[in-house]
């Protein structure tokens, strides 16, 4: 893998850069991946501070004062942040400091890996190090999320069950009835049947179905990015494509990289996915399938860590490095940071 972190397959790194998200500028600053955009500062708040700005005297004339073009060190399509594997944590804060921290209001290092069960233990020091040295230089930490995952270690979907609770179990099963009347096929990247620009556009109505709903619009991924990995034989990307009463209601494209299916995007047709139980269905799918293969770990990302954790994920957490170039708004940020949304409740959730 080219960077430290990475879980996914460089192919996918190089389509991000060339094709961004929509209103994206991406660069790389001290070799590190990084991309300029639109931020709502209160994005990553929780939900009662949001509540209580967005609910202030004048916010609809004001509240675009909130809106920042924001330097971010990472990438959208990458589950962690990247970094040079050869980098020393002390020089890289420095220079992502002083080459993006000082030439925007605010910088954003997004996804620094905390003790994660994904990577080796020498990964992780380097993390700690790289966050110890970015608070030296002036960056502020907050918690960030919780990217959920399902290690491998069961022999079969029972017994998977069979670690939950029992009104877990009636609740799963009651609502995977539904499979049987839902077809899955298996397509891989660079399958003929993505070179029909007909077809990529009906994979993309259906990413924009949930997009829309999607509580934080931050990054939306244009068609040409979808086309152009969809079309790539090289990036290991499987797609499990659902169809009910032979319509397509539901696809995820899935990347098997070095003994881990890391689960990236899906498309749903609404309300059939919804009436589908299509993201129940999915998750086992994609649970039998890392056990055929005999991956060690399915990675789950990082929206809706409740339903993940009902359906048995574990969970482990980030940090966010973030710097503001005026001096005054930084000693405030260190004031407000507890403010900030954190996923930490899910680092010790228990499959109970």
């Amino acid at each position: 893998m080219q960077y430290l972190n990475q879980l996914e397959p460089d192919a996918l790194i190089a389509r991000f850069a060339e094709h961004p998200p929509i209103d994206f500028s991406v660069l790389q600053v001290a070799e590190t991946p990084a991309f300029v955009a639109p931020f709502d500062l209160l994005t990553t708040a929780d939900d009662e501070a949001r509540a209580k700005v967005m609910g202030a005297p004048g916010y609809r004339w004001w509240g675009r004062l909130l809106r920042w073009r924001t330097a971010f060190v990472g990438t959208t399509v990458s589950e962690y942040a990247l970094f040079p594997r050869e980098a020393q944590p002390d020089a890289l804060a420095k220079a992502l400091r002083d080459q993006l921290g000082r030439r925007q209001r605010l910088l954003v290092v997004k996804d620094i890996p905390q003790a994660s069960p994904l990577f080796d233990a020498a990964t992780g020091q380097w993390c700690r190090r790289f966050a110890d040295a970015c608070e030296a230089a002036g960056f502020v930490l907050l918690e960030g999320q919780a990217l959920a995952y399902v290690t491998i270690d069961f022999s079969s979907e029972d017994d998977y069950l069979a670690r939950l609770s029992s009104g877990r179990r009636k609740d799963i099963r009651r609502k995977l009835r539904k499979r049987d009347e839902t077809a899955v096929t298996t397509l891989h990247c660079g399958d003929a049947v993505f070179s029909d620009d007909a077809v990529v556009d009906a994979y993309y109505a259906l990413y924009e179905n949930v997009y829309a709903q999607s509580e934080i619009h931050f990054d939306k991924l244009s068609r040409d990015f979808f086309a152009a990995v969809l079309r790539d034989a090289t990036n290991g990307g499987v797609v499990f494509v659902y169809r009910h009463q032979e319509q397509m209601i539901g696809w995820n494209l899935c990347f098997v990289v070095e003994g881990k299916l890391i689960d990236k995007y899906v498309g749903f047709a609404y309300p059939q996915a919804r009436e589908q139980n299509l993201y129940f269905t999915s998750w086992f799918h994609n649970l039998a399938f890392a056990r055929t293969q005999q991956l060690t770990h399915y990675v789950a990302g990082w929206t809706d860590p409740q339903v993940k954790a009902s359906l048995g994920a574990q969970f482990t957490l980030t940090r966010h490095a973030i710097y503001l170039r005026n001096p005054l708004l930084r000693m405030l940020a260190r004031r407000l940071s507890r403010f900030f949304e954190s996923d930490s409740q899910w680092a010790t959730h228990e499959q109970a």
